[in-house]
């Protein structure tokens, strides 16, 4: 008999963590039928699809007015190599742009919105704990926005069909894309279970957001100017080309453009690498350095294959984050390469202090949302 009763009264531990998960799933299943009754969320799909299809066919219509343009230059000029690169690079930032738009929207009243509708007491009273309320609120957001991903899967699969791209920078673009995707919801959820108001959360919300993508660059800015320094360099002698000779095909020369001779004297310099993790934290910043781009070089009339605008980003964050001693032309007298290769990256930092902030405000949500509440609002709905 003691026997018995002390099994009943400590369950086994798989035993509670199904049953905690079971919660979860109850919420998510419940979100997510609310969310398919409403007629606007498949109008909104339907118009995230059509965008998409319409940045994708100006994107490729674009890429052949450019061809055309540059025929006559093509004995000199990089090789085209379809239009599959630029088309997946502005698709994706297009994409990345409204995800960041979207996702707001599905997940900063998921709390306070049944709060003032009256039907989130009713989840409290029963044997769902908080956590499992929070977290069924953030899955089920999370799968809503994820279903705007899905739909733009496939003219990003397009890169892929037209050249220029391979299966694995769409696998991980992808994988990208959820995880920003999941960040921005995580913040949404935790920011709505802490706000009373719907439409306040709803602002303070996109304020997080655009926080993320402006705020770290003017940050980034404003910590520049306060990490001037000097570094060790002496003098870069560029090199003299030939003059062209249309008629003659002649070969780009290639990097190093200069060498360095002269004594090292200091230099004036920016150590960007001292605020580089401000940077870090834009969400365009951790997708583009997460995508696994080709090694390129460079010659005397630019790169050997044309860089999009999501790898200028990546370019940009790996300027920053090696200084001047890996940028500086001839610091410590050596030739720098005018294209970085992706030797350290930097979005395991990016992705971490936001995964930081993220975890902060759902911690600070879970609190808030304990009963019994032993402080209220002036305002505020219970039941």
């Amino acid at each position: 008999m003691s026997q018995l009763t002390e099994t009943t009264q400590h369950p086994p531990t798989h035993g509670r963590g199904a049953g905690y998960l079971g919660g979860i799933r109850d919420v998510v299943v419940l979100e997510l039928k609310q969310r398919l009754r409403s007629r606007g969320w498949y109008i909104m799909l339907g118009i995230w699809f059509v965008l998409t299809g319409l940045v994708t066919w100006l994107t490729w219509a674009a890429w052949n007015a450019q061809n055309e343009a540059q025929r006559s230059y093509s004995n000199f000029m990089p090789a085209q190599t379809g239009p599959g690169s630029m088309i997946f690079e502005v698709v994706l930032a297009f994409v990345l742009l409204f995800a960041l738009l979207v996702a707001p929207a599905l997940s900063a009243n998921a709390v306070n919105g049944d709060r003032a509708g009256g039907t989130l007491a009713i989840l409290q009273v029963t044997l769902l704990k908080p956590g499992q309320i929070l977290w069924g609120k953030f899955f089920a957001a999370w799968a809503a926005a994820l279903a705007f991903l899905v739909a733009s899967t496939p003219f990003l699969i397009i890169g892929v069909a037209l050249g220029g791209m391979t299966p694995g920078h769409v696998l991980v673009a992808l994988l990208m894309l959820a995880v920003e995707v999941g960040v921005v919801c995580s913040i949404g959820v935790g920011i709505s279970a802490l706000a009373g108001r719907p439409l306040f959360s709803i602002v303070v919300t996109y304020l997080a957001v655009a926080g993320l993508v402006f705020g770290s660059l003017i940050a980034f800015g404003l910590g520049t100017g306060l990490s001037q320094g000097t570094i060790m360099a002496n003098q870069a002698q560029y090199r003299g080309y030939a003059p062209y000779e249309p008629l003659q095909e002649q070969p780009a020369p290639t990097e190093p453009e200069y060498t360095c001779s002269g004594p090292l004297l200091p230099q004036p310099a920016v150590h960007t690498e001292r605020v580089a993790w401000m940077l870090a934290m834009n969400p365009y910043v951790v997708v583009a350095d997460a995508i696994p781009y080709p090694v390129r070089t460079s010659t005397a009339y630019g790169m050997s294959s044309p860089v999009g605008a999501i790898e200028t980003i990546s370019q940009g964050a790996r300027y920053a984050m090696a200084g001047p001693d890996g940028t500086y032309p001839c610091a410590n007298g050596e030739a720098k390469p005018r294209y970085l290769a992706q030797s350290t990256p930097l979005w395991p930092l990016g992705l971490g202090l936001q995964l930081v902030v993220a975890g902060l405000l759902m911690w600070l949500g879970w609190r808030s949302l304990r009963t019994p509440a032993h402080r209220l609002a002036r305002g505020t709905r219970i039941a």
